[in-house]
């Protein structure tokens, strides 16, 4: 082959390789992170807020921010997590377990057996 037919080949496929998007690993890395676990905050269907945040639990009011019930919490797996809490609304204390169905969305089931969703909020 000619010299010039050579170089024409190698700037060709030089030009090709530089249209290829990115690699896989650097699409990942320049995507926002997705949220894992429970920290951070999840409403409920009436618009009540719950906060995890370091192992300490807080359920409020979205109009007034008025404190419902507090407590803390321990992930029992990475998709558990049970929270001790006391309901100042009724002056009681109760257990919750709550599982991770997706990262999302919060399945709980109280210690008395009633049963609601958290959705986390964006």
């Amino acid at each position: 082959m000619k010299p010039f037919a050579i170089l024409t080949l190698l700037a060709s496929a030089a030009a090709l390789a530089s249209c290829q998007s990115q690699p896989r690993e650097l699409r990942q890395m320049s995507s926002a992170p997705q949220a894992t676990g429970v920290e951070g905050s999840w409403v409920d269907p009436n618009g009540i807020v719950s906060t995890f945040a370091g192992g300490t639990f807080s359920t409020r009011t979205t109009d007034t921010n008025q404190l419902l019930a507090s407590g803390n919490y321990v992930n029992v797996s990475p998709t558990l997590v049970e929270i001790n809490m006391t309901s100042l609304v009724r002056n009681i204390q109760s257990k919750v377990n709550c599982a991770l169905a997706t990262p999302s969305q919060l399945n709980c089931t109280t210690d008395s057996g009633a049963q609601f969703s958290l959705t986390r909020r964006a």
